[in-house]
C-alpha cells in the first residue's frame, strides 16, 4: 500500500523538470494503473530489499518533481508581480490619456463657443436670428448681473456654514457658486467608504467640506482644489460600486459616489463646463490686458523751464517696450506644459520654459507678466513633482544608473540641480540594497563574497561614471556623491561581516574573502575614487575581533599539548610522511630542517613544537593577508602572546626536568625555537608589514623569555 501511494504520488507530480529516464516515461503514461504496477513488480522483485529500493528511487524522483513544481511556481509568481507592476503604470498612463481627451473636447467646445460670439458681434441680425431660434443661449448683460449677484449672495449664505474656510476663501467679485451637493468619498485603493462630504463648486475653484455629526447642515473645511489643476475621469460602474467618479490633482487623487446615476452625470457635466468657461475668460483677459494701453495725458505747465525737461523725459518713455504677450505659442504655453507633463514629454515641457525664459529676458515685469509667470510657475512645480517621482525608490529599479538620466537631466536644466543629485543618488542607494538583498545566500562563504563584491563594487562603479556624466558641469554635487559612496560602503560591509565575521568562519577564509573585497575596491581607482582606506576603517573591528580569536584558539590548543608533553622524539613510521613534513617545515620558512631529523623516520624534535610552529606560522601568513597599518600592534601583540606560551613552556621544563637525556632533548628544542623558528617569524613578518618589530627582536636575543624564580617550580604565563 505505502509502495502504490508512492508511485501515485510520483504519477501525480512528474510534471516538473527531470530526465528522460525509463521510469519516468512510465509513471507519466495515460494508462498508468499504480495497483498493476506494484503487482507486476512485486513478482518480478527477488524480495524486501529489490522493492524498498525501488520504493527509494520513486520517492526520489517524487522530491525531485516536487522541487521543481516549487521552482515554477515561484518564478509564476515573480513574473505575476512584475505583470501586476505593469498594469499598475499602464492604468496611470490610461487615465492620464483620458484626462489630456477632456481637455481637448473642452478645448474645441470653447474655441467653437468663441467664434459663434463673434459672429453674433459682426453681425447682429444673425445673432437675433440664432437667439429666436434657440431659447437655451446666454442671457443679456442686465439678467446675467442679476442672476450673477444672485449667485454670490447664496455662495455667501452657503459659506458661512462651512467652518474654516472664511480666510482660505477671499472674496472676489466675479466669484460665484456654480453647483454643490452631498457626495460619499471612498479610498481609492480599498474602495471602502471614508466619509460623507458636501462639494461647492465655483466658478474658479473647488471647496469640499466635511459634514459635521452633531450639526444638521453644518460643515467643517476639508479642501480646496483650483480647478486650473483638477482633472475628471468618469468611474466605470462595477456593482455593488457604482455612480462615482475621480477627481485628479496631482500627486493625489479622489474617488467620490453621488446618490443616483443622474447627479453623477450633472457632477461630471458641471464640472467640464465650469473648467471651459474659466479657461475661455482667462485667455480672453490675457488679450485684453496683452493690448497697449494709450498713455496719461499730463497736465499743462505755465513754467517755461520745464519744456527741455519734459523732452528729455519724452524720450526714453518712448523707447520703453512694451511686452508682447499675445503671441500664439504665449498664450497656448501652460496649456501646452499640461500635455507635455501628461505625455511624459518633459524634454518638451523644459524646452519651452527655456523659450519663455529667453524671451522674457530683457523685457520688463509688468502685471502681465508676472501674472503668466504664476501660472508657469504652477506647471514648474507640477513637473518638478513628476520627475522627483521618477527617480522616487518607490518606481522600477530595473534599467541600471542610466534609466535615470532622463529625469536627472531636465531637473538639473530647470535650476534643480541640488535635488537632482540627493534623487538620483536615493535611487541608487535603493537599487544597491535591492541588489545586495536578491543574492542568494550560498553554502561556500567565499562563493558568496564573490558574488556580493561583483554586484556592488559594479553597481558602484556604473553609478559613479553615470553621475560623472550626470553632473559634469556642477562640481559641488562632488561632495555628495563621496558621502553616499561612504554610506553605501557601510552597507557592503554589514552585509560581508555579518556572513563572514559573524558566522565564525575560519581565519584563512576571512582572509580570502577580506583579499577578494581589496581586489574588487581597486577597480574604483579606474574614475579616480579610492575607497581602501573606508574599508578598512569600517572592518577593523571584525578583523581584530578574529585575530583575536584565533589566537585564543592557538593558545588554548598549545596549552593543551604543553600538559601532555612527555619529551619524546617524533617517529613518522613512514618516509612519506617524513617527506610531507620537510614539504610542510620548508612553506613555513623553515629551511634547514634536515638537520633535525634522524635515521629511518625520526625526527629530532618534540611533537608540540612541531606542531606549534606549523600553527604559529599559518597564523602569521593569514594575518598578514589581513594586515593594514591599523592593525599593525594588534598583530604584534598576538604573536608576542603565543609565541611567550611556547618559550615560557620550554623554561620551565628545563627548570623541572632531572633526566640528563630529556634535559638534552628540551634544550635541542629551545635551540630549534630561539634559532630557527624566531628569526623565520621575525622576517617574515618584516616582509609582509615593511619594517621590523622590536619586541620580536627581543624575544630573540633573550637568552630566556621569562625570568623565574630559582626556588620556584611554576611558570605563570
Amino acid at each position: 500500500g505505502g509502495l502504490a501511494g508512492g508511485a501515485a504520488m510520483a504519477m501525480a507530480l512528474s510534471l516538473g523538470e527531470g530526465g528522460g529516464s525509463r521510469l519516468r516515461r512510465q509513471l507519466e503514461s495515460g494508462g498508468f494503473a499504480a495497483g498493476e504496477y506494484v503487482k507486476q513488480l512485486s513478482q518480478q522483485s527477488d524480495g524486501d530489499r529489490d522493492l524498498q529500493e525501488h520504493r527509494q528511487r520513486i520517492q526520489a524522483l517524487s522530491e525531485e518533481t516536487a522541487q521543481s513544481l516549487k521552482r515554477n511556481v515561484y518564478q509564476n509568481y515573480r513574473q505575476f508581480i512584475e505583470t501586476a507592476r505593469e498594469i499598475s503604470y499602464l492604468e496611470s498612463e490610461m487615465y492620464q490619456l483620458s484626462h489630456i481627451l477632456t481637455e481637448q473636447k473642452g478645448i474645441m467646445e470653447a474655441v467653437t463657443q468663441a467664434l459663434l460670439l463673434q459672429a453674433d458681434r459682426d453681425d447682429p441680425a444673425l445673432g437675433a436670428r440664432r437667439a429666436a431660434a434657440d431659447p437655451f443661449l446666454p442671457l443679456s448683460a442686465k439678467e446675467a448681473t442679476a442672476s450673477e449677484e444672485g449667485r454670490q449672495r447664496t455662495l455667501t449664505t452657503l459659506l458661512e456654514k462651512v467652518e474654516g474656510c472664511r480666510d482660505l476663501l477671499p472674496e472676489s467679485p466675479g466669484k460665484y457658486l456654480v453647483y454643490n451637493g452631498d457626495l460619499v468619498e471612498y479610498d481609492a485603493d480599498h474602495m471602502a467608504q471614508i466619509q460623507r462630504v458636501h462639494a461647492f463648486l465655483m466658478n474658479d475653484c473647488l471647496l469640499v467640506a466635511t459634514a459635521l455629526p452633531n450639526r444638521r447642515g453644518a460643515y467643517r473645511y476639508d479642501a480646496l482644489y483650483p480647478l486650473d489643476g483638477l482633472a475628471v475621469v468618469n468611474v466605470k460602474d462595477n456593482p455593488p460600486m457604482k455612480d462615482m467618479f475621480k477627481l485628479l490633482m496631482f500627486p493625489e487623487s479622489r474617488i467620490f459616489q453621488a446618490e443616483n446615476a443622474k447627479i453623477k452625470k450633472e457632477w461630471l457635466e458641471v464640472l467640464e463646463e465650469t473648467k471651459r468657461n474659466r479657461a475661455l475668460s482667462e485667455k480672453r483677459r490675457l488679450e485684453q490686458e496683452a493690448l497697449p494701453r494709450p498713455a496719461p495725458t499730463p497736465p499743462e505747465s505755465t513754467n517755461p523751464f520745464e519744456e527741455d525737461e519734459d523732452e528729455e523725459e519724452e524720450e526714453p518713455s518712448a523707447e520703453e517696450e512694451v511686452v508682447d504677450l499675445s503671441l500664439e505659442w504665449i498664450q497656448e504655453l501652460p496649456e501646452d506644459l499640461d500635455v507635455c507633463i501628461a505625455q511624459r514629454d518633459f524634454e518638451g515641457a523644459v524646452d519651452l520654459l527655456d523659450k519663455l525664459n529667453e524671451y522674457l529676458g530683457d523685457k520688463p515685469v509688468s502685471q502681465p507678466v508676472k501674472e503668466l509667470r504664476a501660472k508657469v510657475d504652477e506647471r514648474v512645480r507640477q513637473l518638478t513633482d513628476v520627475l522627483v517621482f521618477e527617480l522616487s525608490p518607490d518606481r522600477s529599479l530595473r534599467g541600471g544608473p542610466r534609466a535615470t538620466r532622463r529625469a536627472v537631466s531636465q531637473l538639473i536644466r530647470l535650476g534643480q540641480s541640488t535635488k537632482a543629485c540627493e534623487l538620483f543618488l536615493k535611487n541608487r542607494a535603493a537599487a544597491v540594497q535591492t541588489a545586495i538583498r536578491q543574492l542568494r545566500i550560498e553554502g561556500a562563504t567565499l562563493l558568496y563574497i564573490h558574488k556580493l563584491c561583483h554586484v556592488f563594487f559594479t553597481s558602484l562603479l556604473e553609478t559613479a561614471r553615470e553621475f560623472e556624466t550626470d553632473f559634469a558641469g556642477n562640481n559641488g554635487c562632488y561632495s555628495a556623491f563621496v558621502v553616499w559612496a561612504r554610506s553605501s560602503m557601510r552597507m557592503f560591509v554589514d552585509a560581508f561581516s555579518k556572513q563572514v565575521f559573524d558566522s565564525k568562519e575560519s581565519l584563512s577564509t576571512a582572509a580570502e574573502c577580506v583579499k577578494v573585497a581589496k581586489e574588487h575596491c581597486k577597480q574604483l581607482s579606474e574614475i579616480g575614487l579610492d575607497l581602501t582606506f573606508i574599508i578598512h576603517a569600517l572592518l577593523v573591528k571584525d578583523i581584530k575581533g578574529a585575530l583575536q580569536s584565533y589566537k585564543d584558539i592557538i593558545i588554548e590548543a598549545t596549552k593543551h599539548r604543553n600538559s601532555e608533553e612527555m619529551w619524546r622524539r617524533m617517529n613518522l613510521m613512514t618516509p612519506e610522511a617524513l617527506g610531507k613534513l620537510r614539504e610542510e617545515m620548508r612553506s613555513c620558512g623553515v629551511g634547514n630542517f634536515d638537520q633535525y631529523t634522524g635515521d629511518d623516520c625520526w625526527v629530532n624534535l618534540s611533537y608540540t613544537v612541531v606542531a606549534f610552529t606549523k600553527q604559529t606560522m599559518a597564523f602569521l601568513e593569514e594575518a598578514l593577508k589581513l594586515y593594514f597599518p591599523e592593525l599593525h600592534m594588534v598583530l604584534l601583540e598576538s604573536l608576542v602572546e603565543i609565541i611567550l606560551v611556547a618559550v615560557q613552556h620550554v623554561d620551565y621544563s628545563l627548570r623541572c626536568e632531572q633526566d640528563p637525556e630529556k634535559k638534552a632533548f628540551i634544550r635541542q628544542n629551545a635551540s630549534f625555537l630561539y634559532e630557527t623558528v624566531l628569526p623565520v617569524v621575525e622576517k617574515r613578518f618584516e616582509e609582509g608589514v615593511g619594517k621590523p618589530a622590536k619586541q620580536l627582536q627581543d624575544l630573540r636575543n633573550a637568552s630566556r623569555l621569562m625570568r623565574v624564580n630559582p626556588e620556584s617550580t611554576t611558570s605563570v604565563v
